[in-house]
């Protein structure tokens, strides 16, 4: 058997969380219904909305599957905050498949039991995106714990990552699944758990599954996944979060910097942007006078407690800040200077990642199309996926050009993963492979 080598797209967004790959020519369209363009596809049975992750020769993808038959999944624009009546026995699955063809390679159930928590109708229990170091895949399944497999699909470690419930900030009865992804860095995963009790941040040694350290966050729920950046200080791990965003030391968990106002239920990560760390997210704190919609251009060089910055005066460690452009569930891009944030309405607007001038705001496609994926870029082309499955391309650049805009014939809310020129999708019941024809 192949064994994957180096990850060519090891954790949610890819290298450096960035979204990009720039490496191969990309496709611009393709028809999943005639064959066009499209690589391979693999049935996978289940809820997901974590994205591909790939080392190597294989890609690895994650489900939970509802005994007794299909769960229900509930897409669109809508208020209801409820939770989805699917308590039945699930198993929790890690998957692997050949890049090159799309064939399972193995899989295996981490767990089978009755989830602890409930999830939001437009949820799954498995929307953690997995992580690899090439060696390692980390699978995440909230309260249900946290997994290593070789990339032979051998188990080295499981962890209790203890009671994962999630939900909005004024309800300990709402639940709606925890969703925040590992990552790695330096030997150690890494997880945020900006949870209902006890929030924590907090590292394991990726060989063994010893704690690394561990901090407690003064904070409530959020979904967002924490991103490890390089600065003068050495290697930093940035969280978003509803009460505060900030940083903290990889090698030991201690804060760096803190800064309040990062909104109300915040889902998007930390991106970089040259010397910046950019945050953002849709809602105001509960009972807060915090702007609607932020945009905050952090520097990397940031230390200490920061002052809650405006329009008129950032102070001396935000570049700029921006606000009513901000995202709800998507983690924007920068790509190319530029960055692209993406509403659930599918209206995105253009900023200069320098300056924090707003260049436009466009509309993907007509209609009432909504967009919980990530964006992600390459060749000179974003790619946004709708709740209903069609990608728009777009060519990048301020004017914002519209390619084309490509069905996958389901629902797909996981963010794509892109590997050898081929274009990744975790739709509703297939993982999807187009790749750019000659």
């Amino acid at each position: 058997m192949l064994l994957a080598q180096g990850a060519s797209w090891p954790q949610f967004r890819g290298n450096q969380a960035s979204g990009v790959e720039d490496q191969q020519p990309l496709p611009e369209s393709w028809d999943i219904a005639k064959n066009s363009g499209l690589k391979w596809r693999t049935a996978v049975p289940g809820l997901s909305h974590a994205s591909a992750v790939v080392a190597g020769d294989r890609l690895f993808v994650v489900t939970a599957v509802a005994k007794g038959g299909k769960a229900s999944l509930k897409i669109g624009a809508y208020g209801a905050g409820d939770s989805a009546e699917d308590m039945v026995e699930h198993s929790f699955q890690v998957w692997c498949l050949r890049l090159d063809d799309g064939r399972v390679d193995w899989v295996r159930t981490a767990v089978r039991c009755v989830p602890k928590f409930a999830r939001h109708t437009k949820a799954t229990h498995a929307d953690p995106t997995p992580v690899t170091d090439g060696q390692h895949v980390i699978a995440v399944f909230g309260a249900q714990g946290m997994f290593c497999y070789t990339v032979a699909g051998d188990l080295v470690w499981q962890v209790d990552l203890g009671e994962l419930d999630v939900g909005p900030h004024n309800s300990m009865d709402l639940h709606w699944g925890y969703a925040s992804s590992p990552t790695i860095a330096n030997g150690l995963v890494i997880v945020q758990a900006d949870v209902k009790t006890k929030p924590y941040l907090a590292a394991w040694h990726i060989d063994t599954g010893k704690p690394a350290w561990r901090v407690d966050r003064d904070d409530t729920t959020s979904w967002a996944t924490p991103t490890v950046v390089s600065t003068d200080a050495g290697k930093l791990v940035y969280v978003n979060g509803c009460k505060h965003m900030g940083a903290y030391r990889l090698e030991d968990g201690s804060e760096v910097w803190r800064m309040a106002g990062g909104g109300g239920l915040p889902v998007p990560a930390p991106i970089v942007a040259g010397d910046l760390v950019l945050f953002t997210s849709n809602h105001r704190p509960l009972k807060s006078s915090h702007p609607l919609k932020p945009v905050f251009a952090v520097k990397r060089s940031a230390t200490g407690q920061l002052p809650m910055p405006s329009r008129n005066n950032t102070g001396e460690h935000v570049a700029w800040m921006q606000t009513r452009v901000g995202n709800y569930i998507q983690t924007p891009i920068v790509y190319r200077d530029l960055l692209y944030l993406c509403a659930l309405s599918g209206i995105v607007s253009v900023v200069d990642t320098k300056t924090g001038e707003v260049y436009g705001r466009h509309r993907l496609g007509v209609g009432k199309a909504t967009f919980s994926a990530s964006p992600v870029a390459g060749d000179g082309k974003l790619y946004f996926t709708s709740e209903e499955g069609d990608v728009h391309v777009v060519k990048a650049g301020k004017d914002f050009e519209q390619l084309g805009i490509n069905p996958l014939g389901e629902i797909c809310m996981a963010t794509p993963a892109i590997a050898n020129g081929t274009l990744l999708f975790r739709a509703r019941s297939h993982v999807i492979a187009v790749h750019h024809q000659k």
